[in-house]
Formats: C-alpha cells, sequence, structure tokens
C-alpha cells in the first residue's frame, strides 16, 4: 500500500506540473511574453496560472467524484477512490506531449488537441477500472473536462 501511496504522490506532482505548463501555454501567447516582462506582471501571471492549475483541477475532481457516482451508479470508498484517481492521473500523462512544444512551433490549437487524447485515455480507463458501459464513462469524463475548462476560462 505504501509504494500506491509513493506513485499516486508522484502522479499527482507530474499531473500538476504538466497542467501548469498547459495553462501557461493557454494563457501567455508568445507574442505578449516579450513585451511585458515586469516583475509585476510576471508575478500576476503566475498568480492567475496557479489559482487556474489548483482551482481547475479541484473542481475536476470534485465534479468527477460527483459524475461518477451519479451517473456510474457507484459508492466509491476510499480504497476504490484511490484506484480511480490513480487511474486518471496516469491515463493523463499524454500531456507530457506538450513537452514537444518547448522544442518545435506548434499552432495552439494543439493544446486542445491534446486535452482531447486525455478526455479519451480518460474515460477508458474509467471504464476499465469501473467495468462499466462506455456511454457512461464518456459521460462522467466529459462532465468533468467541461466543467474544468469553464472554470479556467472564466477566470482567464
Amino acid at each position: 500500500m505504501n509504494i500506491l501511496n509513493g506513485l499516486l504522490w508522484k502522479s499527482l506532482v507530474g499531473f500538476l506540473v504538466l497542467d501548469a505548463y498547459r495553462s501557461l501555454l493557454v494563457k501567455k501567447p508568445e507574442e505578449e511574453w516579450a513585451t511585458s516582462m515586469s516583475i509585476s506582471s510576471i508575478f500576476w501571471i503566475y498568480r492567475k496560472m496557479l489559482m487556474d492549475v489548483f482551482l481547475g483541477n479541484y473542481m475536476f475532481l470534485c465534479s468527477f467524484l460527483f459524475a461518477i457516482r451519479s451517473l456510474l451508479k457507484t459508492s466509491a470508498q476510499f480504497s476504490r477512490f484511490r484506484d480511480l484517481l490513480l487511474a486518471v492521473l496516469i491515463s493523463s500523462y499524454f500531456k507530457i506531449l506538450l513537452t514537444a512544444l518547448m522544442v518545435w512551433e506548434f499552432p495552439p490549437a494543439v493544446i486542445y488537441i491534446i486535452d482531447l487524447f486525455v478526455l479519451s485515455s480518460n474515460t477508458v480507463a474509467l471504464k476499465v477500472i469501473t467495468k462499466s458501459t462506455m456511454n457512461r464513462c464518456i459521460g462522467a469524463c466529459f462532465i468533468a473536462h467541461a466543467i474544468k475548462f469553464c472554470i479556467t476560462q472564466a477566470f482567464a
């Protein structure tokens, strides 16, 4: 069980770091980086990014758990909750493709394509863990991702 807890925490940190990088890419286009580099503007950018990452992921997790309980009709115990959380975190590692944006120039739409990959892999992971129908898993994951998207866009 200690190995699972360690993997869960490491996956959570990696997930948050990759999500912070995604948020940074979405919030600040390349042409704005060169024009506004004062200390206060950098502080404001990182403050918005951290709020976006933590509030967005908190709302994602809450809506994901609510969607699982209501759509999938499961009563998730604490150990089952850990399994679901670990499956979602590990299946979200398509976000690692964002690191390719550091090397090559891609259009901003690539970020949203990667988000679709994450959504689809989360759906498959949820289907494997819960053994539910694909439509219910798609619904649960779509609701959680849509709420996260709306929250992060509201604070943009």
